[in-house]
């Protein structure tokens, strides 16, 4: 019998970033990197343990974004050719290093792992990787939950609570047109929460989500098993909470795995190391330099010398990380078990690109670590939040506190003097978004279009992706670009609805560049979807209690 439970979860998000306007788009390369170097690699993954009849469930949110930019036929046929364009250059770097023993091995590595991502994409999955998601989900090794639609960050944006009724309501629609089911769990975007928050997702069938550490700890009344048992809002959706040490044994560059002197080096890439002269029809516009994703040093050390990256020492390492990942998480059971009058689950929540884009080696670690739990000791089982309610139906009533996983623990990484001025124009937005919604309830023809669009717009200038960058540093004239943009946009739409003179020229074009969820329907933004919502537990007839 095992003594309690560890839930691995992995947000995949990324901002929509599609701009069929240019023929080549810089920042479209986040996507690109993000399939070659970590959703491929994932899938292979899950698929080789599945295939090796390993059991594991694992806990796996695609945003509505990266949905929509996985069934993009542009993005598609993009990714394709960006794809061809590193494999051409793989196999010159195979010739070039051919007499650099310390470099030829990762020439050939880089070459096989280019040339297995391009039939994953184009043969296997044949281009389509929501459905290679929707056969392991199907298969019981995921469970994929959903997220806001565009990223939006709650405690800021819940002003109106029509806005985040449409952010919760549109991405559970685009979830069950992909996958055909309702989702059970929600990732709440930079776990942002804020009470009365869980009452909208209950509204929308939502059975959980997850919250940072001191949101459950600071919860009201104070939870009895802390972290490691999930509360219910009282809503009746369950929140659970980051495992504090198991998150920084993994997030920490420093004091975490990902930091070994062994590991791949992010940073040294050939993109930069190279003569423009030979590198030069690989970078953007022929000599910006950028990442390519061929890396030849290990971190080494703290120091800017770099030594050659060797795959077999890295590998040795990862398995090493994962059994003393696994080591401490029995241990932590062990004492938790003695304590609880249930078994306690551990909540290890990261964004999935950590694996495979930043940290090389964290596929394999990932493998290594489900095959470590299922077949070397007996104390620990994966599980999924939804497994473990079904297990554990009977939980306490708490409030979590308002809190996010970012810096500090609560909002100040999406509201600051870099970004605060964003802000006004979001609940101006928003506003204006419910008074059309509210006005024009039954539109239709080029009007129907125009207020869907405007929606769009909205939505697209909500996601936390752009405060966020502005906020860091980098490249924050393309953040400001696209929420400035999408302003625009919206308000030059909001002025033409209310003066009944439509730009048909121009609204086909927007729609054709900001296209994402073309099943949106504005009136999601209608005051009446938040009159009704779930009462507390007391309220409600099937109420659960703990």
């Amino acid at each position: 019998m095992t003594k309690g439970y560890f839930a691995l979860i992995l947000h995949a998000h990324l901002p929509y970033v599609r701009h069929p306007e240019h023929e080549y788009f810089l920042e479209e390369k986040w996507f690109y990197e993000a399939i070659t170097e970590t959703y491929l690699p994932l899938l292979w993954t899950f698929e080789k343990l599945a295939e090796d009849g390993v059991d594991f469930r694992v806990t796996f949110n695609l945003s509505p974004t990266l949905l929509s930019m996985f069934n993009d036929e542009l993005l598609r046929q993009r990714y394709v050719r960006h794809l061809e364009h590193l494999l051409e250059l793989a196999n010159k770097e195979e010739a070039r290093t051919r007499y650099q023993p310390e470099f030829h091995g990762n020439a050939l590595m880089y070459r096989d792992l280019l040339s297995r991502a391009h039939y994953l994409f184009t043969e296997k999955y044949r281009w389509n990787l929501v459905e290679a998601f929707k056969r392991l989900q199907d298969a019981g090794k995921l469970e994929i939950i959903t997220s806001g639609a565009t990223h939006g960050y709650f405690p800021l944006l819940g002003v109106q609570r029509e806005v985040i009724n449409a952010q919760v309501a549109i991405a559970v629609d685009l979830y069950e047109r992909c996958f055909g089911r309702r989702p059970t769990g929600f990732w709440l975007p930079e776990c942002g929460f804020k009470p009365e928050d869980d009452r909208i997702l209950k509204k929308h069938g939502i059975k959980y989500f997850f919250v940072e550490n001191h949101g459950i700890l600071y919860a009201s009344p104070r939870p009895k098993f802390g972290n490691y048992a999930p509360i219910y809002c009282p809503s009746g959706v369950a929140a659970f909470g980051r495992d504090r040490e198991s998150s920084k044994q993994v997030w920490s560059a420093k004091e975490g795995y990902p930091g070994d002197f062994n590991y791949r080096d992010f940073y040294r890439d050939i993109g930069y190391d190279l003569d423009l002269s030979y590198i030069g029809p690989y970078l953007p516009d022929g000599h910006i330099r950028t990442h390519t994703g061929i890396k030849y040093y290990r971190i080494t050390g703290t120091s800017d010398h770099k030594e050659p990256y060797v795959r077999s020492w890295a590998l040795e390492k990862a398995a090493e990380h994962a059994g003393n990942f696994m080591f401490n998480r029995e241990k932590q059971i062990e004492w938790l078990a003695g304590i609880f009058d249930r078994k306690p689950i551990i909540v290890a929540p990261y964004d999935a690109e950590l694996f495979g884009h930043w940290w090389f080696e964290g596929p394999q670690w990932i493998d290594f670590l489900i095959r470590k739990i299922r077949y070397d000791q007996k104390n620990i089982e994966m599980i999924t939040p939804g497994d473990y309610l079904n297990i554990f139906p009977c939980n306490q009533v708490s409030t979590p506190c308002e809190s996010s996983w970012g810096w500090k623990g609560y909002h100040e990484v999406w509201l600051n003097g870099a970004n605060d001025w964003t802000w006004r124009h979001l609940h101006k937005a928003g506003e204006r978004m419910i008074e059309l919604s509210n006005t024009y309830p039954e539109s239709e023809g080029i009007q129907r279009r125009a207020l869907n669009q405007a929606a769009r717009e909205l939505l697209l200038a909500q996601s936390s992706d752009w405060p966020f960058i502005m906020k860091t540093g980098t490249m924050v004239e393309y953040a400001k670009m696209r929420f400035q943009s999408h302003i625009a946009n919206f308000n030059r739409i909001y002025e033409e609805v209310k003066r009944n003179s439509i730009d048909e020229g121009w609204l086909s074009w927007i729609e054709s560049c900001n296209n994402l969820f073309p099943e949106i329907d504005y009136r999601v933004y209608q005051t009446h979807h938040v009159t009704d919502l779930p009462g507390p537990l007391s309220q409600q007839t099937a109420a659960v209690s703990g």
